[in-house]
């Protein structure tokens, strides 16, 4: 093993169940502190991948998640968001874990381990060159998602992996490798907590930067967002008065007749 498996290195802290919940608390937010710089190091990894998929998308391109257990439910948790929050199709950014949807909430056994499984997920979606597969694995060796990006490589997909263990396995299947080291973790192991969160961020801004670079953002607005529920028609209405300079109740109208933000904003305009 070449590398140093950095999230099974024992904590800074120690005899954890000898301390006072405030101290506990106190010792875990001055480890997650750490994520976001160690994140930051990653901007020019991350700016390759999210460019490389602008290009893609702009072609019908696809993103694929693939992950098991914490990093597949990160994933999952990601690509599911962006349908409300930019209007996209369900089908243009796509989460997949290891055990399939049962494991969402439960864990499967032994799911992870199987090295096929992953690319006959992916090959469900009818998967192609135009598409970019990201694998997420906290330790770097999950033998579902290393499966999953060498099939998808080998078949001329671009692959990008997340992983918190630099020069892991995973990074020698991937094209764009995002290396994130936060570090141990505050308990030993449980990369439910750093790993997961420099994850979580790290998806952030591959998704966000995406759907504004495709323009599905107005200035810094939510513009294509689905008007599901009252909050968000009053969150739309008021995106308006703000863009047009209409009253509440014109804005609200505009809405309604045009169905989304950037419809009304553009007919508003118009008129």
């Amino acid at each position: 093993m070449g590398y140093k498996k950095i999230t099974e290195t024992s904590s800074n802290h120690d005899n954890l169940e000898l301390l006072d919940t405030a101290t506990i608390l106190q010792k875990m937010n001055e480890e997650d502190k750490k994520v976001a710089d160690a994140v930051a190091l990653m901007i020019p990894q991350i700016t390759k991948l999210v460019d490389a998929l602008v290009e893609r998308f702009s072609n019908g391109g696809r993103l694929f998640y693939i992950g098991a257990g914490t990093s597949g439910r990160l994933g999952i948790l990601d690509a599911s968001e962006i349908p409300p929050t930019f209007g996209m199709p369900h089908e243009r950014v796509v989460g997949l874990i290891a055990g399939g949807d049962v494991a969402i909430r439960k864990a499967v056994e032994n799911a992870e381990d199987d090295t096929e499984q992953a690319w006959i997920d992916l090959s469900e979606h009818a998967i192609d060159q135009n598409d970019v597969v990201v694998g997420i694995a906290a330790s770097g060796t999950t033998p579902y998602v290393i499966g999953g990006l060498r099939k998808a490589r080998a078949h001329g997909i671009l692959t990008a992996c997340i992983t918190n263990n630099p020069q892991s396995p995973i990074t020698e299947v991937a094209d764009i490798p995002i290396e994130v080291n936060v570090g141990p973790e505050f308990v030993t192991g449980s990369t439910r907590m750093k790993s997961g969160t420099s994850q979580k961020l790290v998806l952030n801004m591959i998704s966000t930067a995406l759907m504004i670079k495709i323009g599905r953002v107005k200035g810094n607005k939510m513009v294509n967002m689905q008007l599901t529920n009252e909050k968000l028609v009053d969150r739309g209405t008021r995106y308006i008065v703000e863009g047009l300079g209409v009253s509440y109740d014109e804005a609200e109208r505009l809405l309604k007749k045009y169905g989304s933000v950037k419809k009304a904003l553009e007919k508003g305009v118009q008129n």
